[in-house]
Parts: C-alpha cells; structure tokens; sequence
C-alpha cells in the first residue's frame, strides 16, 4: 500500500474473518488504532473485534497459525504502550461492556470492556464501588485495570486491583478457558493445562524456599509496584489456578486474556472533608508528609507549580487554586473520608494541632461543600492531560511513575530537580500520590519527525536522563513503575530492579504460560536494552484542534459514533496521520486517508460536544468536523444555505408541510422518494424517511406584550416536527405554565424567520450562519429592550446554539443597539427558577405521593449535560412524578438535528445501550429537552418521549 502503511497479507485477513466478521484493515482501521495514550506508535496488521472468549481462542489459534503475535485493547488509556502493537489487535471495547452487581454491591462481575465510571455508577445506589481508583477513571476500562493492577489515588496498595480480585475468566494463549471462580477451578486447571499446572507449583515451592527472593519481593511489593510480573502472587497464593488468577493481575497482556473479572467491592464512605493545602515549595510540601499521614487522610495528591500554573488556565479552576500568584509553590490536596458526619468531625479535630505547625501560604480550610470537592477533584484528576496539552507543538509528553518509601519522597524529589535541570527539562510537572510515596513526573522532548530514525543522537539527551533516573529511584530503595504498568519504557529495567534471579523467574512464567510468545511481546519483558528508545510517537503540527490534543482518550466513551466509526481521538489521530503522509510525500496514503475519513470522520460526527466535557484541554472535535465540513462545501450549497437563512420562514414552513404530506400517505412511498433522491444528490444531503416521524409543526405565532419580563424564542424544529401523539409540544405548555404563574412573556417581531442558526453552524455554511446571527442579533436587541430581558429557548440545543451565536458577536453588539450581552435562558432552567416556586407557594403542584406521574424516565441530552440543565429537568420532572429515572448508559442520541435522518445508523448505534436499559425501566413515561433528540429517543426504544414541561404543563390542568 505505501511505505507508512505496508500491505496487510491476505492469509491472515483470511483467517481472521473466518472467526468473526469485524476485521478492520482499511488505513483508517489500522492507523486509528497506532495510537493509545502512550508515547509510542505501532500500526496494526489487523483490528479484529470479537463478542466472546470463544472467539478471542478461536482469534489466538488464527493468529498463531499465520506467524503473527496478539495484542489486546480496551479503552486505550494506558501510558507505557501496552496496548499497540505491529501485528494482530483485538478490539475488546466493544463487546464485553456487561456490568452485573452481585450480593447487593458486594461484589460486581465486568467485562474487559466496562468503563470504571460506569462500573462505579452502578454500584453507587448500593454504597459501594471499586478499590482501584485511577485519576482516568472517566475512561479506562476493567480490561485495563487488571492488566496493570492499577491502584490511584486512595486504595494504596490495600485495595488495588490485586487485592480486590475475586475471580476471572481467562483465555490462555493456547486458546483455554478457566473459569477461576468454580469451585472446582484448580482441578479444571489440572486437567486442561497439567504442564502449566505443574510448573506453577514448582516455581511457588522455589520461590518459598528461597529467603533471600521472599524478602526481595516483600520489600518490592510494600509500595506501589507494578514492573514486570507479581511474582508476590507465588507467597500469597497456594493453589496453581489462584497463583496464575494473580499474575495475570498486572501482566499487561502478555499472559492471558480477561474475558470477565470479578471484583469485592469496598464500601463509599459517604461524609468526607477536602482542603487544598499550599506550601511556599516543593520540599516544605514534603517535609510534612510523615505527620499528615498519620492524622488519617484517605488521600493526599501533590501538585506542583507548574501543575497549578497549568491548572489556572481552567475556565473551571477553583478559587483556591485560580487566586494564586504562583512562584515556586506546591499544594497537597488532602481529603479525610468516613462513614458518618461524628467520625468525620472527630478526624478533623484530631488534625487540627497539625494545621498551625505547617508553613502554609493559607489557613488549611477544610470543605464538605459537594461542589466544591468536585471542582478541586476535576483538577486532580485531568492534571496529566491538562500539563501534556500545554506542551509546545511538535514535541511529545514522556510521563513517568514512581515509588519509593514515604519518608525518602521529598529527597527523591530535589535530585529529580536536579536532573531535570542538569538535562535541561525546563518544563518538567511533578504530582501525585504523596500518600504512597507514588509521584508522576512529565517531561516534553522533541523526537523529530521519524519515529524509528537511523541515527539516535537526538534521543541521546532522553536516555542519559532515563539511565540517572533509574539508577536514583534504585539507590533510593524505590519501583520504577508504580501503578502506570512497565509497559515498553521500562522494560529494559526489570532486571535491574528485581534482579537476575528473579528477573529469569518472570522468564520462566512467560514461557510456561506462553511458550509461543504470542502476546504482546516487548511489554513487560525485553532482552532489548534500547527498547524504550524505538517506535515513539511524533507530533508535527497540524491545526489547533490536533495539536493539543494528548491522545488520553477520555472523551471515547461518550463519543456517540464510538462504535459505529471513528472517536474524537481517532479522528484527530487520523488528522496528524495525513499530515505525517503528506509530509514524507506519501500522497497515495493521504488520499486514501481523506476518502475513507469523509464518512467516518466527518458525516458521522454528531459535532454534539461531548467529547469536550470529557477533554481535559477542552478540545470540541466538533469545531473540527465542522471546519471540515466547511471546507468541503462547494459554492452552490453555500448560497442555497445562504438563501436559507434569507427566507426561513418559508423554508422551515415548507419543511413542516412536506413532513405532514409524507405522513398522510403509506410510508413506503415518501420512504422511496428520499431513497431515490439520496441515490441521485447523495446521503449526506437528503435526509431519509421513515414511518418514525412524526407529521409537520405550526408555524411560530406572535406573542405581544409590552409588560413582557422575558423573551420567549420559540424553536424552529417545532414548526419542522409537529408534538408527539397525544401531546401539545413544548410551546403551548411553557405558555400555559407561565400563565399559570402570572409571569408574562412575548416572543420578538419576525419569530417565524429566525433561527438559532446551530444547522448552519452543525454544516459548516459559515455565510448563511453570519446572515441568521445578523438578523437575530437585530430582532433580540429590540425585543430585550438592548438587552435588558432574558431570552427563554424552548429547546436544549437551540438554547446553546442560540447562547454561542450571541457570544460570537458581542463585538457587533453596540452596532445593533445594545446596552448589555443577552442573557439566554433555557426554558426548563427558566420554569424551575421562575415559575415553580410561584405555582409552589400557591399549592397549585400535586403533593409528594399524589403525583400524576408513577414514573418518569428521563433522557439527558447533550445540550442540557454542556449547560449543566440537567438538575432543572430532574427537578420538573420530581414535580409530577413518584419515580425519576435516568439510565445508567445514557449518552447522546446523535439524532442532532438531522444527523439522524442523513445517518439513521448513526443514532441507531448511538442509543442501542441506552434503549436496552430503558425497556428495563419499564417507567410509565419517558421524557427529554429537546425535540429532536425526543424523536430520536422514540425511534430507539419504541417510547413516545415527550418534553419535560409538556408532563408539568399536564399535571397542572
């Protein structure tokens, strides 16, 4: 195929798509899939995803037979490139996200696939939830969690994953399936693998007989340890299939796949108190530590100056951290969690001697306030993206993780400073875990632009630096990886670490459980010492977009196309992927790239934002595709657009009427009329339709009144779509609802011209949307009265759309008469601050346990999560019914707009879990924010959703 991109061989194609169906080999399968959150860089032969642990077998057998090694990856999150591979990957996202709580939250059984939020959502009802807690939790899955035995912030080393592990399913490379959970698991072990068996028994008796290695592996694994294979698990453990249950713990994949994990749970310790404590330096933070450790905190987590000055540049940093002047401080966020308010009380008193003792820049000031714990937690937790998204364009972010015993941390600390400066790293980050001794460290280098040059000089600065920081975290009696897994960058060092004895005893595990080395080789154990040196990622500047982007991977999981497509990292990947081909004059592969992006990257792109609230550098892969889409517009569709937004009223009218004409007559024939006319103009321009929608709206009526206290912007779409059966639509009911409540509202003059503009802005028609926000920056500005009243929007989307177009033009506003930025408000946020307390204090709204509704489910959508809505919506709807509901699983609808019209595939995918849990609800009535994510909804489950307001407007009347 290209030089970048060598051609796939069909034999193994062939062999793999004789297990499962899904086999990527495209350029865009592959090389989406080079990238994790490490810094290196492996293109794939194959992306195969299977749906069982027969199949993942059956997959090893395929591989085998074909002479290629096997790697697995679930949420891509890992930091020291377990997870690429120059062979076979297996794609084990997808399939294996099933989460089922056992004894009441005792314990939960999880697929490799489940995301540790998700998992954690589900036990929360029960107040319990996983020991491991890692910062990526937002992303990172239990597949994940078990290969690196990660830990985080406040398990430690008691409640890690090794720790808490109840059982597993494994598939071994020989393509066996143990069940570690049955009872009769070591003798199924015996009977299946008697060699494997055997040979763990005998490791286990030398290891035991040898005092030295014993002493060895109890010092090692008495902090945070996680190079090379848990060999503890040999001392812990007697029975074969329990010792190889714990090596799998932490072997990075290179032992066995795990198709299923059960977890004992530990319990929420619901009252808890957070500080941010600031020092003048980073040795004074340190100093402290032996004495606040024993006061009893769960958690302790250093930043330094760099982290906080990275930190400021939040929107959302709190105030304890945006307020300072930052020269060479350095803060531990402290938190103190117990299980009842009296508990927690006496904690903190008995720290209180400590605070006057400590050389703080303020008074330690401890928080229960959920908000504001949320908000100092949100900084720790996106810390290492944020610090590697401020990193200069071109050069790439190499994160290290350490242990060494507590009371040597701040001396580790100053000659890890020492060395940055020595070697030059002007901009190195230090944080994390101070409670565990356990530091990140991050350091920026410039690799160039070839990931496997000839000549090595330019690396020669980056390993010197890793050769002395080795040899200082070993002289201080330290791990040279503590929970982020020995990956590719460490594992030329597991020997030096462990030893020589020890070191051929991992040797002698790989082999007896996988002779053939099939999995994933060079993680975790290499015979080659420049290993770390080889395949690392390079990233020349592309745009503003891909440039910050650190390829962390915290916004998949709620990327609607996730598993239709491409995700928000995929597509920016594929961005700097073109770029790279472009730039080694592989024109062939860019063009290849751009064909195969044009559906996966761009037309499947719901541009809905999420990815943004997961991101934390704050990158919306929608700007991109929207840009895109600009881009590719062609003239004619930019002035039909344009023309658009000059006669809206007609245009939204006439959609309206087609919609009623196509529902007046059999389905199947304005079903044929749109399958034709997308044959002749093309998917992307002619929406599809189907018997789901429902028939046209009415046309936007005026409303007049001169005493108004807001201005009420009816939505477009209800003039497109007309109200669910049985229902009167959202802008009678806001109308009926203010009325009841005496609060007087008037729409402005032209409504049924005006638009929120988000179709131009979701399209990229940027002539057609600076025509829409010129003409209704003018009629706001007169209806507001120069921006003295708020403006109400009906509809979720239209409410943000409405909020970016008038911050776009604030620098227009004093030419259109305004005295102040309009205040937009949407009209559930609106109903819940203005209207109910009106119709409370006049006991107009049913009682608790009289309400009309049994239960009520509701769909967040992504508009309402970006504006933060969805405590109003949750608020109406506690207003009419016993029960609110909202599913575990919800996400986007990627209905957005008529994304899901153009793509009913798009939504299709986008909802199937979500729909799933929804019929298990069984609630009496379903309800969202926006009209055309309820149709979108609707079409999913097979339930009529609703708008919130319509269910209050009805219960009033």
């Amino acid at each position: 195929m290209s030089a970048l991109l060598p051609e796939v061989e069909e034999g193994l194609v062939e062999a793999l798509r004789a297990v499962v169906e899904d086999v990527g080999v495209r350029a865009v399968d592959r090389l989406a899939s080079a990238h994790d959150a490490s810094h290196y860089l492996l293109t794939p032969q194959a992306v195969a995803t299977p749906t069982s642990a027969e199949e993942v077998g059956a997959l090893l057998a395929a591989a085998r037979r074909q002479g290629f090694t096997v790697t697995f990856r679930s949420g891509g999150t890992s930091l020291s490139g377990q997870s690429v591979t120059d062979a076979v990957l297996l794609d084990t996202r997808k399939a294996f996200r099933s989460i089922e709580v056992l004894d009441d939250g005792a314990r939960v059984r999880c697929g490799p696939g489940a995301v540790v939020r998700a998992v954690n959502a589900r036990l929360l009802r029960h107040g319990t939830k996983l020991g491991p807690d890692p910062a990526s939790e937002i992303a990172c899955t239990v597949g994940g969690v078990v290969a690196n035995n990660s830990s985080g912030m406040a398990c430690g080393i008691k409640a890690n994953t090794y720790r808490t592990l109840e059982s597993a399913v494994l598939v071994l490379p020989s393509g066996t399936v143990v069940d570690t959970g049955a009872d009769d698991a070591d003798e199924r072990l015996r009977a299946a693998e008697p060699r494997l068996h055997a040979g763990l028994a005998r490791i286990r008796d030398e290891l035991r007989a040898d005092p030295g290695s014993v002493e060895t592996l109890r010092r090692l694994h008495s902090i945070k340890n996680t190079m090379g294979y848990g060999l503890n698990s040999f001392l812990d453990h007697t029975e074969p299939v329990r010792i190889l249950e714990h090596l799998v713990v932490g072997s990075e994949g290179t032992l066995a796949f795990v198709a299923e994990a059960v977890f004992r749970t530990v319990p929420i310790k619901p009252c808890a108190a957070t500080a941010l404590l600031v020092f003048p330096d980073l040795a004074a933070a340190t100093a402290c530590l032996p004495d606040l450790i024993a006061c009893g905190p769960a958690t302790v987590e250093l930043m330094d100056a760099t982290s906080l000055r990275v930190t400021q540049r939040d929107p959302d940093c709190p105030e304890e951290i945006s307020s300072l002047e930052v020269a060479e401080h350095c803060s531990l966020l402290v938190e103190f969690q117990e299980a009842d308010e009296g508990t927690l009380e006496e904690r903190l008193r008995g720290a209180e001697p400590l605070w006057p003792r400590l050389d703080l820049h303020a008074a330690a000031a401890f928080t229960t306030d959920p908000a504001r714990r949320a908000a100092l937690w949100h900084t720790r937790k996106v810390l290492f993206a944020a610090v590697a998204g401020n990193r200069a364009p071109g050069t790439t972010a190499l994160l290290e993780d350490i242990a060494v015993p507590v009371e040597r941390l701040g001396a580790t600390c100053s000659r890890l400073i020492e060395l940055f400066d020595r070697h030059g790293y002007a901009d190195a980050v230090i944080f994390g875990h101070a409670k565990d001794g356990n530091i990140h460290f991050m350091i920026t280098e410039e690799f160039g632009d070839d990931p496997n040059p000839r000549d090595l000089s330019h690396l020669r600065r980056y390993a010197q630096f890793t050769e002395e920081m080795v040899e200082l975290v070993l002289a201080q009696g330290g791990t040279l990886k503590a929970e982020h897994g020995t990956g590719r960058i460490m594992a030329p060092f597991v020997e030096r670490q462990v030893g020589a004895e020890l070191y051929e005893v991992m040797r002698r595990v790989k082999r007896l459980v996988d002779p053939d080395r099939l999995l994933n080789p060079g993680v975790l154990l290499s015979e080659d010492p420049d290993a770390h040196l080889r395949d690392l990622k390079v990233a020349p500047p592309v745009e503003e977009e891909v440039d910050r982007c650190v390829e962390c991977g915290y916004c998949e999981p709620v990327c609607p196309s996730k598993d239709l497509t491409l995700t928000p990292r995929e597509r920016i990947v594929l961005r700097r992927e073109t770029a790279r081909a472009e730039a080694q004059g592989d024109h062939e592969l860019a063009r290849t790239l751009r064909r195969e992006y044009a559906y996966d990257g761009v037309q499947t792109c719901a541009v809905d934002g999420m990815c943004q609230t997961s991101c934390p550098v704050l990158i919306n892969t929608g700007d991109l595709v929207r840009r895109l889409r600009a881009e590719e517009a062609g003239r004619v569709e930019e002035k039909a657009w344009l023309a658009a937004a000059k006669s809206w009223r007609g245009m939204s009218r006439g959609g309206g009427l087609a919609l009623s004409a196509a529902d007046a007559v059999p389905p199947a024939l304005p079903r044929l009329a749109t399958d034709l006319a997308r044959g002749v103009v093309g998917a992307e321009t002619v929406p599809r339709y189907t018997a789901d929608l429902p028939a046209g709206g009415r046309p936007r009526g005026r409303v007049e009144d001169p005493a108004a206290e807001a201005v009420w912007f009816p939505s477009c779409t209800a003039t497109l779509f007309g109200p669910a059966e049985g229902g009167s639509g959202v802008g009678p009911a806001l109308r009926a609802l203010c009325e009841r409540a005496g609060v007087r509202i008037r729409t402005p003059e032209g409504i049924g011209s005006l638009c929120c503009a988000t179709p131009w802005k979701s399209k990229g028609h940027r002539e057609g949307y600076a025509q829409m926000r010129r003409t209704v920056l003018d009629a706001l500005a007169a209806a507001t009265e120069g921006g003295r009243l708020p403006v109400v929007s009906d509809a979720s989307s239209c409410t943000e759309g409405l909020a970016e177009m008038l911050r776009s033009a604030e620098g227009t506003k004093g030419a259109a008469g305004l005295d102040r930025p309009i205040r937009v408000v949407d009209a559930v946020a609106f109903t819940a601050e203005r209207v109910l307390p009106v119709l409370v204090a006049a006991g107009e709204l049913p009682a608790a346990g009289t309400r009309p509704l049994g239960s009520v489910t509701i769909h967040p959508t992504c508009s309402s999560t970006r504006m933060k809505l969805n405590g109003a919506v949750q608020q109406v709807a506690e207003a009419v019914a016993g029960d609110v509901r909202v599913p575990d699983s919800w996400g986007c609808c990627a209905f957005a707009g008529d994304r899901g019209m153009l793509h009913p595939e798009l939504t299709a995918s986008a909802t199937e879990a979500e729909a799933a849990e929804v019929a298990g609800l069984g609630s009496e009535t379903h309800a969202a924010a926006n009209r055309t994510c309820e149709i979108g909804m609707t079409r999913a489950t097979g339930r009529p959703y609703r708008h919130v307001l319509e269910l209050l407007a009805e219960a009033l009347s």
